[in-house]
């Protein structure tokens, strides 16, 4: 059994948490699975509201899914989130991947 899959089990079994979803998330990503990607890393806002890890999740899924508003919307808040933790790379990357959308969007 992979991580993933012991990871779901988890899940499964009632463990159900923002590390744990964060993880999915993420591993979900890796694995071009956008949608659930975009479903774990929502849940994992859900349990952690200020998880900017997160939100750089979501909005990679949510560009690769095509909603380009969506996840505009998702590395805007997730900026806030690493700057109000202090998490300034995680600001940065994030704020490259929104001018990068912003000019693929612009450019369309």
């Amino acid at each position: 059994m992979g991580l993933r899959e012991t990871l779901e089990a988890r899940l499964a079994g009632g463990q159900d948490d923002a590390m744990l979803r964060l993880s999915l998330a993420q591993l979900h990503l890796r694995g071009s699975d956008w949608a659930a990607a975009r479903d774990h890393a929502v849940a994992c806002l859900g349990h952690d509201p200020g998880q900017a890890a997160a939100s750089k999740v979501l909005g990679k899924a949510l560009e690769a899914l095509g909603d380009t508003p969506g996840a505009a919307a998702a590395y805007r808040a997730g900026i806030e989130r690493a700057r109000a933790g202090g998490q300034i790379q995680t600001a940065r990357e994030m704020e490259v991947f929104l001018r990068r959308l912003e000019s693929r969007s612009s450019g369309s």
